[in-house]
């Protein structure tokens, strides 16, 4: 119960100090944003993509983004280096849960719930808010928590270990990299955007490139944290005896 109350108190604070430092309404537009606004889905400098934030990111800051993308994901290399253990299917332990049913139960459907609404952000990341690192990161969110309410085993068991989830992230990596260089085959720039790709398809506005940018991030994102939690979430016994580590 104390607990709880301390819980309460906490929430009421932080919802009190973000109302309190929220920051002001801007009512008058900047050149520069009223450009982006008026440019992200009209105009000669389109990107045929109703979300502006999306497009930002990906057409007009388009290097910048691809540079911020491989200094995460060295830093998920660096992480998997530093952490190596190989672990054989056959000394994987058991996927059993110590928690109360209604735990896992309740964990199985916010999974299933996370795996629809990351694909959904990812997917519709040139049309809504949201995009391929947002996405990827509420996937990653899932294996977390079976993790959590079961065992890492859980998901190694059902054919999802490290070596997978790696596999996975270096596929998303390289569509990132092929869509970037794709533009060049066809006389065009790196990264380019409009007219190579198409801006819709079946009346869906996909922002040109923008939509497989999202997927492929999506997948590399999602991928490359779930790798990172489980090797994290190896026990300490067993990390210390297959020299993962030194003492």
């Amino acid at each position: 119960m104390k607990r709880l109350l301390g819980l309460l108190i906490l929430f009421t604070v932080v919802i009190g100090l973000a109302l309190y430092l929220s920051l002001p309404t801007q009512e008058n537009l900047r050149s520069l944003g009223e450009f982006y606004l008026k440019n992200s889905y009209f105009g000669n400098y389109s990107a045929k993509s109703p979300e502006v934030v999306t497009s930002i990111l990906w057409d007009y800051r388009g290097v910048d983004t691809l540079f911020e993308t491989s200094v995460f994901f060295l830093a998920i290399i660096g992480s998997l280096t530093i952490f190596r253990v190989e672990m054989k299917k056959k000394e994987r332990g058991e996927a059993k849960s110590s928690l109360p049913l209604p735990v896992p139960v309740v964990t199985k459907f916010i999974a299933t719930l996370l795996l629809a609404i990351s694909a959904s952000i990812a997917l519709h990341g040139q049309v809504t808010p949201g995009g391929g690192f947002q996405g990827g990161a509420a996937l990653a969110v899932a294996p977390l928590l079976i993790i959590a309410a079961y065992s890492k085993y859980a998901l190694e068991n059902n054919g999802l270990d490290k070596t997978k989830a790696i596999v996975l992230r270096s596929i998303g990596l390289l569509g990132i990299v092929l869509i970037a260089l794709a533009p060049l085959l066809s006389g065009g720039y790196a990264m380019q955007n409009q007219p190579i790709f198409p801006a819709e398809a079946l009346g869906v506005p996909l922002g040109g490139s923008l939509v497989y940018y999202n997927i492929f991030e999506f997948l590399a994102v999602g991928a490359g944290f779930t790798a990172v939690f489980l090797l994290l979430a190896i026990p300490e016994e067993e990390f210390k005896r297959k020299g993962g580590a030194y003492e």
